[in-house]
């Protein structure tokens, strides 16, 4: 049994044949689908496909931080409302991302800060997008951290240093299709950071691995992710696919 950690499976990049792409992914071992949150515009989409796969797509409730705008308040107020009325598994993504624009820099501080407290009150665990925010991610997290603070530090691109420092705030590294990448780098230090601290995710459509690399993604290429680990930690794929699951397994809690 495979866990894809994150995957928006709600996307319309797979409206066309999510039927079939659901099947490859089972075909493929993956049994397991949580799927982040990005805004109010996609909550129906998700409950959809909650409903039509109830047994293997676990949802999250998130304000993702490029979503996080001048209507800000409005959307967290209906993230708050729907963690009031439904149960959720985790509580993303959120974080902060200042790749494309640093305009709402304080707001997406404040969203996070916001969602981290609503997480914790819940005893649920988080789930970050952090892009070129590592130092304002961090700065959040060790305000905030305590025995309740947990989570997947989603698509984690950083350095040895920068992942020990996110796995000391109790979260585990989200690993997908960049550490396949000719460039990706994690690749090159991955296996100093004990494999209790990955779990596998493909962000799908986005990030697909080598080599797919460029098309879409989908959560049945989470098996080359896989090989990649089998060649750092030298253990098989099956052992791989279990420890992985498991590490999952403690951080949703199911």
């Amino acid at each position: 049994m495979i866990t894809d950690t994150h995957t928006h499976l709600y996307s319309d990049q797979f409206k066309e044949d999510q039927l079939e792409m659901m099947q490859r992914a089972k075909d493929a071992g993956v049994s397991r689908f949580f799927i982040p949150a990005i805004d109010s515009t996609y909550t129906e989409s998700m409950l959809q496909l909650e409903k039509d796969y109830p047994s293997n797509v676990f949802l999250m409730m998130g304000l993702h931080p490029t979503s996080v705008k001048e209507n800000y308040k409005e959307e967290l107020t209906k993230v708050k409302q729907w963690l009031d009325k439904k149960d959720f598994y985790a509580i993303g993504e959120i974080g902060m991302d200042l790749y494309w624009d640093k305009t709402f820099l304080e707001q997406q501080k404040d969203a996070f800060r916001t969602q981290i407290k609503w997480a914790k009150e819940r005893k649920l665990p988080i789930n970050i997008h952090c892009r070129d925010a590592f130092n304002e991610i961090f700065e959040v997290l060790e305000s905030e951290k305590c025995e309740d603070l947990r989570g997947i530090f989603h698509c984690f691109t950083g350095t040895l240093e920068q992942a020990k420092q996110a796995i000391s705030y109790n979260m585990k590294l989200g690993i997908g299709g960049v550490v396949t990448f000719k460039n990706g780098k994690i690749d090159k230090f991955l296996n100093e950071i004990d494999i209790k601290h990955i779990v596998l995710e493909t962000d799908a459509p986005y990030l697909a691995p080598t080599p797919f690399r460029g098309k879409r993604n989908e959560s049945a290429y989470i098996t080359n992710i896989v090989d990649k680990l089998v060649a750092i930690y030298r253990l098989s794929y099956k052992e791989i696919a279990e420890i992985t699951t498991q590490n999952s397994k403690e951080i949703f809690k199911i």
